[in-house]
């Protein structure tokens, strides 16, 4: 029988960083988690694939296009492929990154 864990203790934050763990991953995706400390982001970038988002605790600054969207614990958005796209925490959160290569 699996481990069951809850998901945000998984990982824990780091001051001043951005902390990943990787959960899982294989040829067609990967599931990984992040902890952003207050201020930390992930600059502008694009990716040829979706990417889901999901706020497991605190809120998250999402920017896609350039536009700004505020993401609560228990959210989800998803970053739509080829266009560019940042994070920034304005407070501490945690995050669950899926990508799935289709």
């Amino acid at each position: 029988m699996p481990d069951k864990s809850v998901v945000k203790d998984l990982i824990d934050y780091q001051s001043g960083s951005v902390v990943s763990k990787i959960i899982l991953k294989g040829e067609k995706g990967s599931v990984t988690l992040f902890a952003f400390d207050a201020g930390q982001e992930l600059s502008e970038h694009t990716a040829p694939f979706d990417a889901l988002v999901q706020i497991i605790e605190g809120e998250a600054e999402v920017f896609i296009d350039g536009e700004k969207f505020t993401v609560q614990e228990g959210e989800l958005i998803i970053m739509p492929a080829n266009r560019p796209h940042s994070l920034k925490a304005g407070s501490r959160f945690k995050m669950i990154l899926t990508m799935i290569r289709m």
